[in-house]
Order: C-alpha cells, then sequence, then structure tokens
C-alpha cells in the first residue's frame, strides 16, 4: 500500500480492449479524496478515456470495483495524502484537489492540477490564489468573521466534467 508508485497499477496485464483504447502508459488522476465532492465525476470520465485513478486518503473510503481504480490510505499524520500525492505528480498527472498548497506543490512538480468546481490550477494563477488564501487565514486568526466559498453547485459539476475531459485529452495529445 505505501510502496512505490506503479503508473500502470493493476492495469498492467489489461489488453487494450477490456476498457477501450490505452492512454498513454503513465497518464493517471491522483484524487485527494478526503473531501473531494466529484469522485463520482472523476470515475465517469477515467472511464471513457481509459485513465487509471488513485484515490488517495487518510482514510478507508468506499470505491467502486473496477481495474482502473486504486485507493492509497496514508497515516493521519498532517499532510500525509498531500505528501503521497506531490511524490507520485509527475507531467502526466491530473491532480483533483481543492487545497491551493497542494496544488502549488503539484504544479512545481509539473501535474497538471484542477479543483473539483472545474478551475483549473495554473503557474500563472496559483501565486494570487496562495496570497489570497494567506490573506484570508490571518482575517480569520484576528476574529474577523468573514465568508467562506460559495457553495458547491451543479454548474460547477458541469464545469469540472468538461474541464476534468478536455485536460485527460490534451494531456493524451501531448503524450503520444
Amino acid at each position: 500500500m505505501f510502496g512505490k508508485f506503479n503508473p500502470a497499477g493493476p492495469l498492467a496485464a489489461r489488453r487494450s480492449d477490456d476498457y477501450g483504447p490505452l492512454m498513454p502508459d503513465g497518464l493517471r488522476i491522483l484524487v485527494d479524496a478526503d473531501a473531494c465532492p466529484v469522485k463520482e465525476e472523476i470515475y465517469k470520465v477515467a472511464f471513457r478515456h481509459n485513465v487509471p485513478v488513485t484515490i488517495v486518503s487518510n482514510s478507508h473510503l468506499r470505491i467502486p470495483a473496477h481495474a482502473l481504480l486504486s485507493r492509497v490510505v496514508v497515516s493521519d499524520a498532517f499532510d500525509a495524502a498531500d505528501d503521497w500525492i506531490v511524490e507520485h505528480a509527475d507531467s502526466l498527472s491530473v491532480v483533483i484537489t481543492g487545497d491551493i498548497l497542494l496544488a502549488d506543490r503539484c504544479l512545481k512538480a509539473g501535474a497538471t492540477v484542477l479543483a473539483p468546481t472545474g478551475k483549473p490550477f495554473t503557474t500563472s494563477s496559483i501565486g494570487a490564489a496562495v496570497a489570497v488564501r494567506a490573506i484570508m487565514a490571518d482575517l480569520r486568526a484576528g476574529g474577523d468573521v468573514i465568508g467562506g466559498p460559495a457553495p458547491f453547485a451543479k454548474a460547477d459539476r458541469s464545469r469540472f466534467l468538461s474541464a476534468l475531459d478536455e485536460m485527460l485529452t490534451r494531456l493524451a495529445r501531448i503524450a503520444s
């Protein structure tokens, strides 16, 4: 469970006609899963594109039994799931997270990063996101009552599906 990541994972022995055409070796989705509201959508797009998904969490989460899906349960140490994801993220990884600091670390590792709302984190946008996060944390620490993010909406789910589909298509072209 905590060994070296094998991008093929449970797919090593499968044939291209088992689930459709094989995507380029190493292309994968890594999910910061503990509070991810779009796991079902991730599975749907991954199955369509035939891309393996690794669900990373601090506790056991139920996932469908499918050859493209695997689960990694890390310790409950602070940032253990984040550390595992960063360690295994590379230019052929799509990381799904709402954690701005994890997104920053994954971008530095070369990964493509998408928030559950469908908003991509990019090298040009992450600095501002980290700064806003820090300002909001300072305001909360000072006792200011501030609003949080907008509630997760149906439009976010739709935007996420579209953005993940586009990212996987683009990465597959680049990797081929």
